[in-house]
């Protein structure tokens, strides 16, 4: 049975189509949910300021991707202590912004209180704060409702800062809590922010084990809307009308190996979800038409050696690329998972904890030293390009638009390869 992607772009294509020429990025991982943007002639030597066409200081820290609607760049951030919302014109110009509640900072030294990502249809904009908070709000600022998980459901038990980014699907909004208690996902009215259902989602794992930091993704299977979510030493698809379980894999964790939490998460295409666990060293394809049990029937395949810890895969085209986080790149096939090629990024001291991002034929990589790597990607292998500084930390990748990239670092948001609308340069 054909699976059928259902992006956050293609379910508002439903609705309304897309604006003539745009170039969106409504959510983490892209239009698609693959890490993959258009192409276009997308810029190969960049810096901190050459190449650049606008930068501007950001008003507090956060490490969420940015999300793109038409001429509009929105991100989370913490501000003065509250969580908050920022909103940019594509020539680097703040247009509004908007405080939430209480912010919870973050504790891991490359994390914040503001990691999941914005996720817009082009008409709602949902965001998901470690403070609990979830939020939507319409692409002018005006919030349309507001609500806080860890004072309706209890507190979020995670070791470190809380990750999954929010999932629109069609009129709802979906987020997940997988951590030390009582673990869930919930499903939001996105018009009026009405609990549409709350479903458990509990395992019993070894110690760590229960806490995800991975995404929940949204896929369909002969025109039924799932969606797949990766923790707890498990992929399980749920419905999304009302949240109940359609099927379960296990065995991500045969030894019982305790701190074998999620942070990268899976990727869904044609048929299979990509599982990178196993704290990096362990990928594995799922085909998604099961029900009940899956775990001994629906493995496609599964490699030791290739897979990822913190970085979430790029699949396109047939072809999924792995990045390590100690810069170590694999390009695989989709279908069987035989490795097509191996490259290796400069030796560093520091990791990369951006995911990947592939641009046309060109594969950009951030490393948390705040360089941006930049290669082209063949059947025959890997070609690097470029090594550019770009003087701050990253933890973000880059965001494909119009032919340039939207760079957010720990300090500054960069547009790069692109000349401001107005027609001006680096605006401070």
């Amino acid at each position: 049975m054909r699976l059928v992607i259902l992006s956050a772009v293609l379910v508002i294509g439903m609705i309304c189509p897309l604006a003539a020429g745009a170039e969106q990025w409504p959510q983490w991982r892209g239009p698609a949910a693959n890490g993959a943007g258009g192409d276009a002639d997308y810029p190969v030597k960049f810096s901190s300021d050459e190449g650049v066409a606008w930068k501007v200081a950001l008003p507090g820290l956060g490490c969420s991707t940015p999300a793109v609607w038409d001429d509009a760049i929105y991100l989370t951030c913490g501000i003065g202590g509250r969580d908050a919302l920022v909103c940019f014109d594509l020539s680097g110009k703040e247009r509004w912004r908007r405080l939430l509640g209480p912010e919870i900072a973050g504790k891991h030294p490359h994390g914040s209180g503001s990691n999941p990502s914005p996720a817009t249809d082009g008409r709602h904009l949902v965001v998901f704060y470690k403070s609990g908070t979830v939020a939507c709000f319409d692409l002018d600022g005006n919030e349309l409702w507001r609500t806080n998980l860890r004072e309706r459901f209890g507190d979020i038990e995670m070791w470190w800062d809380l990750g999954a980014s929010p999932l629109i699907a069609g009129d709802r909004a979906i987020v997940q809590v997988l951590h030390a208690g009582d673990s869930y996902l919930v499903a939001f009215d996105l018009k009026t922010g009405e609990v549409l259902w709350k479903e458990p989602r509990q395992y019993v794992v070894p110690v760590e084990a229960d806490q995800s930091y991975a995404s929940p993704q949204l896929a369909a299977v002969g025109g039924r809307p799932i969606v797949v979510v990766l923790g707890a030493d498990h992929l399980t698809g749920h419905d999304v009308a009302n949240g109940k379980m359609i099927w379960e894999c296990g065995g991500f964790n045969p030894d019982n190996q305790p701190m074998w939490r999620n942070i990268a998460s899976a990727v869904i295409a044609d048929d299979l979800a990509i599982v990178p666990y196993g704290r990096g060293d362990f990928l594995a394809a799922v085909r998604l038409d099961g029900t009940g049990d899956v775990t001994a029937t629906h493995k496609a395949w599964e490699k030791q050696g290739l897979g990822a810890d913190v970085p979430t895969p790029v699949v396109h085209d047939g072809r999924i690329y792995v990045l390590h986080d100690r810069g170590r790149l694999a390009c695989l096939d989709l279908q069987t998972g035989d490795e097509l090629w191996l490259a290796e990024l400069p030796k560093s001291r520091h990791k990369c904890f951006a995911s990947p991002v592939l641009a046309g034929d060109l594969l950009y990589v951030a490393r948390l030293d705040g360089t941006v790597f930049v290669g082209r990607v063949r059947d025959a292998g890997y070609e690097p390009l470029a090594e550019n500084k770009m003087g701050e930390e990253l933890v973000v990748g880059p965001v494909p638009l119009g032919g340039g990239l939207l760079i957010r670092g720990r300090e500054h948001l960069f547009r790069i390869g692109q000349t401001a609308a107005d027609g001006s340069g680096i605006r401070q």
